[in-house]
Parts: C-alpha cells; sequence; structure tokens
C-alpha cells in the first residue's frame, strides 16, 4: 500500500470507529423494547454484529483492498474512544430528542387518521347496522302482520269445520293436540337445560 492510501485507511478506521459508537449507542437505546424476549435479543445482537462487520469491511476492501493490519484496529478503537470522550452525552442528549420528536409525530398522525378515517367508518358501519335493524324489526311486523290476516280466518274456518266433525273425531284430534303440546314443553325444556349447561 501507498502512504496515502494508508493514510486514508487510517482516517477512514477513525470515523468507522466513530460511527460503531454511534450506531452501537442507538442499538442499545431500543433494546430496552425488546430486552425482555431473550431468544429475539440474542438474534438481534447477532444481526446486529453481523451488519457491522460487514459494513466495517466493505469500507476497508474498497480503500486498501481488504488489508487488515494492527494500526487499522488501533485507529478503529481511536475513533470509537473519541466518540465516547466527546461526542457520547451530545449524541444521547440528541437520539432522546429525536425518538420523542418521532414519537410525537406518530402520535399525532395516528390520532387525525382515528379522527378522519376510523372513526368516521365505524359511525358508518353502526349506522347501516342500526338501519338493517329497525328495517328488519319493520319488515318482520308487516310479515307478521299480514301473518295473522292470513292465519285468522283459515283459524276461523278450521274451528267452524271442528264444530261440525262427530264427537269421536273431536276427542282423537283433541288428544293429538295435546300430545304436541306435550312434545313442545318437554322440547323447550331440553333447550333450556342444554344452554343452562353451556354457561
Amino acid at each position: 500500500m501507498t502512504l496515502s492510501i494508508q493514510f486514508m485507511t487510517m482516517i477512514a478506521m477513525v470515523l468507522s470507529g466513530f460511527y460503531l459508537g454511534i450506531i452501537q449507542e442507538t442499538f442499545r437505546r431500543f433494546t430496552l423494547y425488546w430486552e425482555k424476549r431473550v431468544i429475539f435479543s440474542y438474534f438481534m445482537e447477532v444481526c446486529f454484529w453481523l451488519t457491522q462487520t460487514v459494513i466495517l469491511f466493505y469500507v476497508l476492501f474498497r480503500l486498501n483492498g481488504g488489508e487488515f493490519r494492527l494500526y487499522i484496529v488501533a485507529a478503529g478503537l481511536l475513533g470509537f474512544a473519541m466518540y465516547q470522550v466527546f461526542a457520547a452525552r451530545i449524541y444521547k442528549r440528541i437520539l432522546e430528542r429525536i425518538i420523542r420528536t418521532t414519537a410525537a409525530i406518530y402520535q399525532f398522525f395516528a390520532r387525525m387518521v382515528q379522527a378522519i378515517i376510523i372513526t368516521p367508518i365505524q359511525w358508518i358501519v353502526k349506522l347501516l347496522i342500526r338501519s338493517v335493524l329497525v328495517l328488519a324489526g319493520l319488515l318482520g311486523s308487516i310479515l307478521l302482520f299480514i301473518g295473522k290476516l292470513i292465519i285468522v280466518p283459515i283459524k276461523w274456518v278450521l274451528q267452524l269445520i271442528y264444530r261440525l266433525l262427530p264427537e269421536k273425531v273431536q276427542n282423537f284430534i283433541f288428544k293429538i293436540a295435546g300430545f304436541y303440546s306435550t312434545m313442545k314443553n318437554i322440547y323447550i325444556k331440553c333447550v333450556k337445560y342444554i344452554k343452562s349447561k353451556r354457561r
């Protein structure tokens, strides 16, 4: 390597060490959100360091073809130490402000979406459901009224026919009606018993 390439490599490694301090500080700040998930924490840790290793090696490869020497490690440690001494406190404050600003913007847009889109849609859906229920109730009342208009004359005719039948036939029909009523009551009791057991 020429002297100029070595100089550029050292400068780049110092900056890379400084960058590593910044990105590590950022990563550690966000680990608070998943530190309770042990497996996910290990996964994120491995992915983070693998990614940073690939980035630093790519920078080194672009500068000197990937040659690794002791002064390169020293330059990277120097950059990391410079970050810790001169920029760590300032960057932490800046990072916290960025996070707070981003969270405030997100909450603002979330509330806006809730007020402009989600709430009107919910109101429209509720209105449609109530309208359907009202129409269903109205339709049911109309059908019930029509059913009464049809059933009442038929009932009168059947009662008239029943009175004209012989007494033996009337008794037979009465027994059948009693049996049907008994079976209906048994069915209703069974249904109530099953529902009570489900609860």
